[in-house]
Order: C-alpha cells, then structure tokens, then sequence
C-alpha cells in the first residue's frame, strides 16, 4: 500500500474510534456506563468471531502459520499498528502492537487517560473475538498509560 492508501486508511480507522465514542456516549446516557460497556465490548466481540473463522485452519497448535496468516491481515501491515511478534514458539504467540489509530484519535481529542484505557479495553474486544473464532485462548492486555505501545496479545492453546 502506498503512503496515501496508508493514510486513508489510518484516517478510516481514526473515524471508526469516533463512531465508537459517539455510540458509547448515548449508550451510556440511556443504559448507565456499566451496561453501556458490556453491550459495546459484546457487539465488538462478535465482530471478532467473524474475523477469526480464516484463522481456524491453524488451531490447535500451529502457531507458526497463524503468526504469518495475523501478520499479513493487520491492516496496513507495519505502518498501521506496527505488530511486532515477541515470541513464537509450539506453545504460544505473544504480539504487542506498536501503535493503534484508535487510541491515537482518543487521545487526539483530549479524552482523560483513564477513559482512553477503558475505550481500549471496550475496542480490545475484536481481538479477544478474532482469536476465540480461531480456536485459541488469548489473553489481550490492552494500553495503559506509560506502557511502550499498544494491545499486547499473548495467545496460546485452548485449555
């Protein structure tokens, strides 16, 4: 992808954090924070599942082919999210994003450090979907403030 195809596409994802925030926001006025979250984590969750059906053919234990199949799926590959794969081995995956456009809109627009945590944590769900969908556990601890980089994902075997 070109540098203008990088930066439509980083714009499109910066949107979608604001169409996030906007849905939260009413969602919060009528059903109260707590429900507000749970039902916006749940619908990004689903997303997830459909995401991850491709990545099934890797389960149980090929960790290996889902690390190159995730790699070549982030959108914008390094220049986007800037995934950088910490460990592969038979037994585990862990990938840390470098950046995320979400969060950088978040912030973008002033939001408090501890509502751009929770937004993360609510978005943090496709993740937790996508890699459900695959047939794997993961663990997704998402950005905190003054952590390097962004959602860290260490996905391993289904128990």
């Amino acid at each position: 992808m070109d540098k203008e195809g990088l930066a439509a596409l980083d714009a499109s994802i910066r949107n979608r954090a604001l169409f996030y925030k906007a849905i939260y926001d009413e969602m919060c006025a009528e059903l109260g924070e707590t429900r507000a979250a749970d039902m916006l984590r749940r619908a990004i969750y689903k997303r997830g599942l459909e995401i991850g059906k491709p990545f099934a053919r890797f389960a149980p234990e090929d960790f290996e082919g889902l690390r190159k199949a995730f790699l070549d799926f982030v959108p914008g590959g390094d220049a986007v999210f800037a995934p950088k794969v910490e460990h592969c081995d038979k037994d585990s995956l862990r990938i840390r994003l470098g950046r995320c456009p979400l969060r950088d809109a978040w912030q973008a627009m002033g939001l408090p450090t501890g509502e751009v945590e929770h937004l993360c944590k609510i978005a943090g769900a496709v993740d937790e979907g996508t890699f459900a969908a695959a047939g794997f556990a993961v663990k997704n601890t998402t950005w905190k403030d003054g952590e390097p980089g962004c959602c860290h994902l260490t996905i391993t075997r289904r128990a």
